[in-house]
């Protein structure tokens, strides 16, 4: 396959046209082609000029002359696809797998482990997808949590109630595996083309029920309301795991358990896995009307019907600590992502109109391991007072405490509403963040909002909200594994975010893939 990058239309001019000049730069006549569609689309909105930029992917009808076109021009490139393999070995498997957690890195994993005829046992200590839905709206209604199935926990995960981007920086051939499965079960065909997918939190729900009922089809077993509470270890390897619902033989158990199992991480600190602290970051969720985002980076042609809403991404990494936005929702709302009591976590979402009045994202400053001595128990700790400290500021009732940019940066208590009206379900309470939130956190963020507004006029408006606590960026802490995905405890394959392999959708769906592959290329199927 030959790609072509970088073709710019004006955003009036038919995309099609863009495979014309695909076709006219690599000086081929139509006869000699086979295939050829745009593959991926993005904007380029800097200095006012708004344009589409195409990359249109190319099949010759003779594919061994594709070869001769390979470093013809910095914009040209030749791609050998090649479709992902999923060899069988030969070694007798005694008991099926168990795959803990239902997020992407373990639908995905025990998809494949289905698909190769090995019968996996899932487990997921939330609900299934229907059922969790109603128990958040309960929640964002009430304010009543249920602490084992929530935003954090249940049947697709934690990205189950976020905008289903699939971004990723990781450049893996699972990710084309990854996207068609997700298409193959309803998703739109679209986000094949997309430079950055996103599914839609109301649509993903569905792509995610019917992965599970493949799953069940092909053999696989899936046990809801069903909590992991110990390993059976013998002999340093995996013999079993105690659950809720009773004790499950296996010697293979894949963890995909997230990044806010933290009673996981003890237990198996206790049981002498090997697990370091990592890097993650806390801040709060910027909020703003979407209009002004969309004059910030398509200028007068803001609101043209041919440009999606505007979407960004900003950093400033002038001072020790870097300071990123992250999880950007486009027409969105700010959620309620509590998993423990007595506790105020926020998240952002998008449904797949991205139809919202707001727009919002994380704001976040990093924190290191050595923050903590290195010690994971400590960062979590970190967490949990942060997040307490959110609830007591908010009223102890689950509303989120809230500033407006104005008076945050100028050091005062409290929000001057104007345009933007807060959309967090359960309400917002006047605050100081400098009361709750450390030292290191409030400088970063009153740093870095005016540069992030210099790259983005209307970012940092005076009327923006604040909103916190966002402390669950990532996993702050790493389950060690070795090149054959296991950890010290043979058997145990720590994988996708929770475990510190991945971020996001994608790069977690793509680590659940690897370790599924590695376990049928060892094993003769069950069925």
């Amino acid at each position: 396959m030959i790609l072509v990058n970088n073709i710019k239309l004006n955003i009036d001019r038919d995309p099609r046209q863009a495979c014309t000049a695909a076709l006219k730069l690599l000086k081929l006549p139509a006869g000699q082609v086979s295939d050829i569609w745009l593959h991926k689309t993005s904007i380029d909105a800097r200095k006012g000029d708004v344009k589409f930029v195409h990359s249109v992917a190319v099949v010759l009808k003779d594919e061994n002359l594709e070869a001769k076109y390979r470093g013809k021009s910095r914009d040209i490139s030749v791609k050998k696809v090649s479709p992902i393999a999923f060899p069988t070995g030969k070694q007798p498997m005694e008991h099926p797998p168990v795959v803990c957690g239902f997020g992407p890195a373990g639908f995905m994993c025990r998809l494949v482990l289905a698909r190769q005829g090995f019968c996996p046992v899932v487990i997921e200590q939330g609900q299934r997808i229907d059922e969790r839905i109603e128990t958040v709206r309960r929640f964002e209604q009430t304010g009543r949590l249920n602490t084992a199935s929530n935003i954090q926990f249940g049947e697709g995960g934690a990205g189950t109630f976020s905008d289903g981007k699939l971004t990723t920086r990781i450049t893996d051939e699972r990710c084309a595996f990854v996207t068609r499965t997700f298409i193959q079960h309803g998703a739109p065909e679209e986000i094949k083309r997309m430079a950055k997918p996103h599914i839609g939190t109301d649509l993903l729900a569905g792509v995610i029920k019917n992965i599970r009922q493949e799953i069940i089809r092909l053999g696989g077993r899936v046990m809801f309301d069903t909590a992991l509470l110990d390993l059976i270890i013998k002999n340093g390897r995996v013999r079993g795991v105690k659950t809720t619902a009773g004790d499950i033989a296996t010697d293979h158990l894949i963890l995909a358990t997230g990044h806010s199992a933290r009673q996981v991480f003890f237990m198996l600190a206790q049981r002498g896995a090997d697990i370091q602290a990592k890097p993650f970051s806390v801040g709060v969720r910027i909020e703003h009307l979407q209009s002004e985002i969309d004059k910030g980076l398509y200028h007068s042609l803001a609101g043209h019907p041919a440009l999606p809403k505007g979407e960004y991404q900003l950093s400033d990494t002038t001072g020790r600590r870097g300071v990123y936005t992250f999880c950007m929702c486009p027409g969105g709302s700010v959620v309620a992502a509590a998993s423990e009591s007595d506790a105020v976590v926020v998240n952002g979402m998008s449904r797949h109109a991205r139809d919202g009045k707001n727009a919002n994202s994380a704001v976040v400053v990093s924190v290191e391991p050595k923050d903590f001595d290195n010690d994971f128990a400590k960062a979590i700790d970190f967490q949990r007072k942060l997040e307490k400290a959110a609830f007591a500021a908010g009223g102890a009732n689950y509303k989120a405490p809230r500033q407006t940019v104005n008076r945050f940066l100028a050091g005062k208590g409290g929000a001057d509403y104007k345009r933007v009206v807060p959309s967090y379900p359960l309400g917002v309470t006047d605050a100081a963040f400098d009361s709750f939130l450390p030292d290191f956190v409030c400088r970063g963020l009153r740093k870095s909002l005016p540069a992030m507004d210099r790259k983005l006029p209307g970012f940092a408006r005076e009327d923006s909200v604040l909103t916190a606590v966002e402390s669950r960026t990532s996993s702050p802490a790493r389950i060690l594994r070795a090149e054959d995905f296991q950890s010290n405890i043979k058997g145990l394959y720590p994988a996708g975010e929770g475990a510190g392999y991945a971020g996001g959708i994608m790069s977690a769906a793509v680590d659940g893939v690897k370790i599924a592959q590695y376990i049928c290329a060892q094993h003769k199927p069950l069925l």
